[in-house]
C-alpha cells in the first residue's frame, strides 16, 4: 500500500513538478507528525521534510515518507534540493497560503515558477476524504473518549451550576481519560442560549426546565472526534419535546439514507425537507454535517449546495438542529463512516432525550 505521501506524488498534475505543504494539518496528514512549523516539500520521486530544532529528533522517529532534514536557511535548502531535482513548477497549497507566505516563497526560489492555483488543492481534498483503516481507528478511539465523558458529565450537571463549569469539567474529565485536547472549543449553552448554534458557555447558571446542548470532541493522534448532545434538566415543556423529537427523528433518517452513490445534498435534503414540512424550515439555518479527521470541519459536506457523491470511507457528521430564537435550541449530532451499503454510526451515546 502507498504512503500518504506516494499517493499525492502519484496524483499530481502532469505540469507541476513539486509541492510545498506548510499548513499545521497537512503536514500532519502526510508525515503523521504534529508540529507548529515545518516544510514540506514533495517532489514526484521524493519528499522532504526541513523542520526546524525544536522538533528534529522526534521527526527523525516519526515523520513518515520523507527524508528529514534539519532548517538551517529555509531559502538555501529549497534552492539546493529544487536545483538538485530539476524543479521548474511549484504549487503550494493555496487554500492555506498567505500573501506573505507567497511572496517569500517567490523570494526564496526565483528560478521557479510559483503556482497558485486549485489543482493541488483538489487532490488533496479528494485524498484526505477517504480514511484509511488507520485514520479510522483513531477517530473512533477519540469518539470513545467522547462517549465516556458524556456518560460522567450527566452526574455532574444540577441546576445552579454555571455553562463554563460544565465546560470546564467536561473538558478537564475528557483530557484526565486521554484526550489530547479538545477538538474546538466546547460549546455548553443553556437556557435560551441554546437557540445559538455556536453559543459560548458562560455564566448562565442552569435551571430547571432547561434544555443543555453540549458540542464537543476528542483528539487522539491529532484526529478530531465530534458529538453534540442535548439533554434536558427538570420537566420540559410540550414544545420542548416536540423538537427534540423533530431533530431526532431527523438525525435518524438522514443516516438511514446515507450510502455510497448519494449526494451530498440530498443527504441534507433528507432531514431539511422533514424538518421544515413540521413549520421549522426557517430554524434550521447551517448544513446538515461536514467530514473530519486532523481538521473539525472538511470537505465533503452535507448541505444545500455541496454534490459530493458519497463514497466509502468518507467520515461525516450528521448534525440537525431546530434553534429557537430567545426560547431554546436543539441539536443531536453523530459520526459515521460510510460504507458500501449504508453507514456505521461510531457515536455510542443515547440520544433519547435524558431528563436529569
Amino acid at each position: 500500500m502507498m504512503s500518504k505521501l506516494e499517493t499525492l506524488m502519484s496524483r499530481l498534475p502532469q505540469d507541476v513538478d513539486a509541492v510545498i505543504l506548510n499548513s499545521e494539518h497537512n503536514r500532519l496528514y502526510y508525515t503523521g507528525l504534529a508540529s507548529s512549523a515545518g516544510t514540506l516539500l514533495v517532489l514526484r520521486e521524493k519528499a522532504y521534510f526541513i523542520i526546524d530544532f525544536r522538533y528534529i529528533e522526534v521527526a527523525k522517529k516519526k515523520a513518515q515518507g520523507c527524508e528529514v532534514l534539519l532548517q538551517q536557511k529555509l531559502g538555501e535548502q529549497l534552492r539546493q534540493l529544487t536545483g538538485k531535482h530539476g524543479v521548474k513548477r511549484i504549487a503550494l497549497e493555496s487554500e492555506n497560503c498567505s500573501v506573505k507566505e507567497y511572496t517569500s516563497f517567490c523570494r526564496m526560489l526565483p528560478e521557479c515558477e510559483i503556482l497558485t492555483d486549485d489543482r493541488v488543492n483538489a487532490v488533496i481534498t479528494e485524498q484526505r476524504m477517504i480514511k484509511d483503516e488507520h485514520e479510522l481507528s483513531l477517530i473512533r478511539q477519540a469518539q470513545e473518549l467522547t462517549d465516556r465523558s458524556f456518560e460522567y458529565i450527566l452526574d455532574y450537571i444540577s441546576p445552579g451550576k454555571t455553562e463554563r463549569e460544565i465546560a470546564l469539567e467536561l473538558e478537564f474529565y475528557s483530557r484526565k481519560i486521554g484526550s489530547e485536547g479538545p477538538s474546538f472549543e466546547f460549546i455548553v449553552v443553556s437556557g435560551p442560549n441554546s437557540s445559538l448554534p455556536h453559543g459560548v458557555p458562560g455564566e448562565r447558571v442552569v435551571q430547571n426546565g432547561d434544555f443543555i446542548t453540549m458540542d464537543y470532541g476528542c483528539l487522539i493522534e491529532g484526529y478530531h472526534s465530534d458529538m453534540t448532545r442535548t439533554i434536558a434538566v427538570g420537566e420540559p415543556s410540550d414544545d420542548m419535546k416536540a423538537v427534540y423529537d423533530k431533530v431526532l427523528e431527523a438525525n435518524l433518517k438522514a443516516i438511514d439514507a446515507i450510502k455510497a452513490g448519494e449526494p451530498c445534498n440530498k443527504i441534507d435534503a433528507v432531514a431539511r425537507d422533514l424538518i421544515a414540512a413540521a413549520g421549522y424550515g426557517d430554524c434550521f439555518g447551517h448544513g446538515l454535517g461536514h467530514s473530519l479527521g486532523v481538521q473539525i470541519h472538511e470537505d465533503p459536506r452535507f448541505n444545500p449546495t455541496d454534490e459530493t457523491v458519497c463514497v466509502p470511507g468518507m467520515m461525516m457528521t450528521v448534525e440537525p438542529g431546530i434553534y429557537l430564537e430567545g426560547r431554546f435550541g436543539c441539536r443531536i449530532e453523530d459520526t459515521v463512516y460510510i460504507t458500501e451499503n449504508g453507514c456505521i454510526d461510531i457515536t455510542k451515546s443515547p440520544k433519547e432525550l435524558i431528563v436529569l
